[in-house]
């Protein structure tokens, strides 16, 4: 996995009024992780064509400075084939009128794919529900979530600031 620390930055200016915008879900943390790769460093360096659009949504959302603080998160994340499948790329994430066309702002369904806490596989995959942090609860039947919109296809990423699994669909509110 690269680390493209140019890119970092600018998904950290573009994403500067993300402190604002978290802090009223109360997930931001103004302080830089401790040490390590965090969930944003991954998802930006990991492979071509994995979290394009995730991190596309998470800079257009303004949550870049909360999911690179020092809060210990569990984040659902989806490929880029995940949002491709609901027509959602990088380059029109922004133009996409989410609340019209699923009922949820585009924040809404990120934090939904947020849990508080750092949760490996061991201890989401024998639970009933997650709770997220945009207070609603995602159900979970072994590696498939909210019956059937997206399965867990990959777990346990580590990161300074918390964990990532990888899913193979969008979880919608």
């Amino acid at each position: 996995m690269t680390f493209n620390p140019d890119r970092r930055q600018a998904l950290k200016t573009i994403g500067g009024a993300g402190l604002l915008l978290a802090g009223g879900a109360g997930i931001a943390s103004a302080a830089p992780p401790r040490d390590g790769t965090t969930i944003v460093d991954i998802a930006i360096g990991s492979n071509p064509d994995e979290f394009n659009t995730l991190v596309a949504a998470v800079v257009e959302a303004g949550l870049v400075d909360a999911l690179s603080g020092n809060r210990q998160l569990t984040v659902f994340a989806p490929t880029d084939e995940a949002f491709a499948a609901l027509g959602v790329t990088p380059d029109n994430v922004g133009d996409i009128d989410f609340e019209a066309a699923v009922g949820a702002s585009l924040a809404e369904i990120l934090l939904y794919h947020v849990v508080p806490g750092r949760r490996k596989a061991q201890s989401v995959l024998p639970v009933s529900k997650l709770p997220t942090l945009n207070g609603a609860k995602i159900d979970v039947d072994g590696a498939e979530l909210n019956d059937g919109q997206a399965g867990i296809i990959g777990t346990d990423i580590m990161a300074s600031n918390g964990v990532i699994h990888v899913l193979d669909g969008v979880l919608l509110p």
